[in-house]
């Protein structure tokens, strides 16, 4: 019998090519203990591979939640791991009170439902063991306005530091963003301090990868057409949607990556393989990204194309200070490796 049971959301790809960040941290949970078995929804593709999956291919949420509690019956794991459904992790709870569960948020938990209310969130801690937020700041948002928080955790997400490629020993002047082609991501701010900044470092480049959702199929939007003109206009390279393997290595060799968030980014898993994969990192002072880049990058008001403009220049026109933030970063970084979270997510999983 499985000892643990991970549940994702039954939109939630898990595919290695499609995933996003909740499926990506999912896989690295289930590969900390090989007992562990993975509930997802429909795939459009292969799921990751070593790692037990499930797929409940009923199209409605009410199928979903029914084919998942009739696995969960039949499987009976010691430990069940929701992933950003509180009001399925309290089910959950009620039905089989021998078990184990702990709810996993990935977003701020003031905008989701069966969380938005302090009396919903103040039952939720009451029904499950424990409610992990993967950052600080997540903690904080889900605190708001409760006396006891005594099954709230933080525990950052994990990134596998061993299946990254091996970092380039001589760094590509450039200048990277990754991530979704969406306004909350800021990359009409890259865009516009790229513009400035590019015609003054003679020899830099600048380039975009991403899409407005994961995976190959992924739609091109109005606002994808926009940024993909206003790149070229600029003269930075528009690459759209790229697999994963491909992002980490243009990582890997990329000097400057950028993170220039509009919203509060509940964690910033890109800014986190960046400071593994060795870039001198720039990211947005907002949500999750100032606790998890500490000083081992530089932070900028989000929105501030100024400010961004000025990080930019400063850190192409000195090799020195890119080498200091690539070392405080594969430092930072190294302490969210999956081998030291698993450890951490032992004692949850245990109680």
């Amino acid at each position: 019998m499985p000892r643990v049971a991970i549940i994702l959301p039954a939109r939630e790809s898990f595919a290695p090519d499609r995933a996003g960040a909740i499926a990506m941290v999912s896989f690295r949970h289930a590969s900390i203990d090989q007992e562990t078995v993975v509930f997802g929804g429909k795939q459009s593709a292969a799921p990751y591979s070593g790692v037990r999956f499930v797929e409940i291919r009923r199209e409605s949420v009410f199928g979903f939640g029914l084919g998942v509690l009739g696995g969960l019956i039949r499987l009976r794991p010691s430990v069940v791991e929701v992933h950003q459904q509180p009001r399925f992790a309290r089910l959950i709870a009620w039905m089989m009170p021998g078990t184990r569960v702990l709810l996993f948020l990935h977003n701020d938990p003031l905008t989701m439902r069966g969380l938005r209310r302090r009396v919903q969130r103040a039952a939720t801690l009451r029904r499950v063991h424990h409610v992990v937020c993967v950052s600080t700041y997540l903690r904080d948002r889900y605190r708001t306005g409760l006396i006891e928080d005594q099954n709230l955790v933080t525990l950052p997400n994990p990134l596998t530091l061993d299946d990254l490629p091996t970092p380039s020993s001589v760094r590509r002047q450039e200048i990277l963003f990754v991530g979704r082609i969406v306004a909350e991501k800021g990359v009409q701010d890259f865009i516009s301090a790229c513009k400035i900044a590019l015609p003054r470092l003679p020899g830099w480049s600048a380039r975009i990868i991403g899409g407005d959702r994961f995976g190959p199929d992924s739609p091109e939007t109005t606002f994808v057409q926009q940024m993909r003109a206003g790149a070229v206009a600029a003269d930075i390279i528009f690459e759209g949607p790229q697999p994963h393997r491909y992002v980490l290595s243009a990582m890997a060799a990329a000097a400057i990556v950028v993170v220039p968030s509009r919203w509060p980014e509940p964690f910033g898993l890109t800014a986190l393989e960046a400071m593994a994969s060795g870039s001198a990192l720039i990211a947005a002072n907002t949500g999750g990204l100032p606790e998890l880049v500490g000083d081992a990058g530089i932070l900028f008001v989000p929105g501030d194309v100024g400010a961004l403009t000025r990080a930019i220049t400063a850190l192409a026109d000195s090799e020195a200070e890119r080498a200091r933030l690539a070392n405080l970063g594969r430092t930072q970084a190294a302490a969210y490796d999956t081998a030291i979270i698993g450890l951490r997510l032992g004692i949850l999983r245990s109680g």
